[in-house]
């Protein structure tokens, strides 16, 4: 019976718990002034995995300046997920929907093939 154990809680803890509460409500305060975000849309997905792609296809600087190096493997797979898309809704998509998606698909394939194509340049 006396020998239940106590709970100490230090004061340390207590004040990292409200500085935590207080970062949380300001993230949520800077969430709401941005305001909602838009309904998702099927262009947005085919966007989302075309831009990934294109990244992986290379050529593009990162902010700091230093060229991101083609994955030209995942490249392909993201590829073949815009292809999976084609596939499975096709004849349910409007007429913007499908000259985005098949002009996507061109432009991601014309230049996966130049980069597949490309001589790999030397160790320097």
């Amino acid at each position: 019976m006396g020998d239940e154990p106590k709970i100490h809680v230090d004061s340390d803890w207590k004040e990292e718990a409200r500085r935590e509460k207080e970062r949380l409500a300001e993230q949520e305060a800077e969430a709401a002034k941005a305001g909602p975000l838009p309904d998702s849309t099927f262009l947005e997905i085919v966007n989302m995995i075309a831009m990934q792609a294109a990244v992986n296809v290379g050529g593009y600087k990162h902010p700091s300046g230093e060229t991101v190096p083609p994955d030209l493997a995942m490249a392909k797979h993201l590829i073949d997920l815009l292809e999976v898309l084609d596939a499975k809704t096709k004849g349910n998509l409007t007429d913007e929907e499908k000259k985005v998606l098949d002009g996507v698909l061109y432009e991601i394939r014309m230049h996966y093939v130049q980069a597949a194509g490309a001589p790999e340049k030397p160790p320097a």
